[in-house]
């Protein structure tokens, strides 16, 4: 790949030149900077595209991070924040990307906080605490399998393809195919922004949950599934799952 990249830097820097040679020697167009107002324009045009392209091309093909993509399991927290990290040099996913990783830090100190409060206002081997504890665990799992299938989904999108397609700059489809290409492109994006409101959901439920919980003077274990925090989040998982 490297090798590809610089034999691509070499096309435009063997390109600029002849362009430039061709149309500034007096021997070809003649062009020169300092002569007529429009040759002067056309020359200095010239010179400032070749250095633009130079560039570019130097950032796109030899100094860029490509992304490289995780091929071990993911299990752990620090798995996740790994496997989305590389996707956050992405210009059209960085938005996004970052929205996930702020939200796994919430989550692990919303959970640290919910377990906090539990210590202090029950005993370990209550029923109240099981199941205040589990309730959390459900949901934490279930975000991140949200961002499961956000990372799956990220393993197969083509950046270049899609700013082609969303910038109508791709002349080799017709219009009835690049109109199904920008409309998987949207259900695609809609998809991953789906999955990471759905986990601000689930912040927002642990939040009214713990708010609930610090209310609470006293509580038996068949009153905990009737809390209004409860149901909702009750209900938001199985949408979820559902939904999944």
């Amino acid at each position: 790949m490297a090798a590809k990249n610089y034999l691509k830097m070499l096309g435009v820097v063997a390109g600029a030149a002849a362009v430039n040679i061709l149309a500034l020697s007096p021997a070809f167009g003649g062009v020169t900077i300092g002569g007529s107002a429009f040759e002067t324009a056309l020359g200095v045009t010239l010179l400032i595209a070749s250095a633009i392209a130079l560039i570019y091309g130097s950032y796109n093909w030899l100094y860029k991070t490509p992304i490289v993509l995780t091929t071990r399991p993911i299990k752990t927290r620090e798995d996740f924040a790994s496997a989305l990290a590389p996707f956050g040099r992405s210009r059209v996913l960085a938005e996004d990307i970052s929205a996930a990783l702020e939200q796994m830090d919430r989550m692990d100190k919303k959970k640290a906080t919910l377990l906090k409060v539990l210590h202090q206002r029950f005993d370990p081997t209550e029923m109240s605490f099981s199941k205040f504890s589990s309730v959390a665990d459900e949901v934490e799992n279930l975000f991140y399998l949200n961002i499961k299938s956000v990372l799956n989904r990220l393993g197969v999108f083509d950046e270049a393809e899609y700013e082609r397609v969303m910038t109508r700059k791709s002349a080799r489809y017709s219009p009835k195919l690049l109109q199904e290409k920008t409309d998987f492109y949207n259900a695609y994006m809609s998809y991953i922004k789906h999955a990471i409101g759905t986990n601000e959901e689930m912040l927002l439920q642990l939040d009214k949950l713990l708010l609930e919980i610090s209310r609470l003077d006293s509580i038996e274990p068949g009153d905990i599934e009737r809390m209004p925090a409860m149901v909702e989040i009750d209900s938001l998982i199985k949408q979820t799952k559902y939904y999944k």
